[in-house]
C-alpha cells in the first residue's frame, strides 16, 4: 500500500517534464548558387542627443503627445527631430526607438504605440 501512495505522489511531479526543442535551419542553397555569409554590423554608440525646443501642443494635451527627438540607426546614426503627433487612442503610450533582438540578431526598433 506504500508503495501505491509513493506513485500516486510521485505521478503527478513527472507529468510535463518532457522537452520538446524546435531548431530551424536554413534551406540549402540550390547547387551553383553561393550564399553570402550574415553580416553582424556593430553600430558604433550614438551621439549624445540633441538639445530641441519643445513647442506649444497644437491642441489638448490629453490628444497631443511629444515625441522626443532620438538618433536612429539606419546604416550610420541620423538625428530624427522631435515632433508633436495626435495619440492613436486615448492612454496611448510611446515607446521609443530601441536596440532589441529578432531572430537571434540585434535589430533597430524603430519607436512606435503601445
Amino acid at each position: 500500500m506504500v508503495k501505491g501512495v509513493l506513485i500516486g505522489a510521485a505521478l503527478p511531479l513527472l507529468a510535463g517534464c518532457v522537452r520538446r526543442e524546435v531548431v530551424y535551419e536554413p534551406a540549402p542553397a540550390p547547387a551553383g548558387v553561393s550564399v553570402p555569409a550574415p553580416v553582424v554590423e556593430e553600430a558604433p554608440p550614438a551621439p549624445a542627443p540633441q538639445t530641441e525646443v519643445v513647442t506649444v501642443a497644437p491642441g489638448p494635451a490629453d490628444a497631443w503627445y511629444w515625441v522626443p527627438g532620438v538618433w536612429e540607426w539606419r546604416g550610420h546614426w541620423v538625428w530624427v527631430g522631435g515632433h508633436w503627433v495626435g495619440r492613436p487612442h486615448p492612454g496611448a503610450v510611446w515607446v521609443t526607438a530601441h536596440w532589441g533582438w529578432r531572430d537571434h540578431h540585434r535589430v533597430w526598433v524603430t519607436g512606435y504605440w503601445r
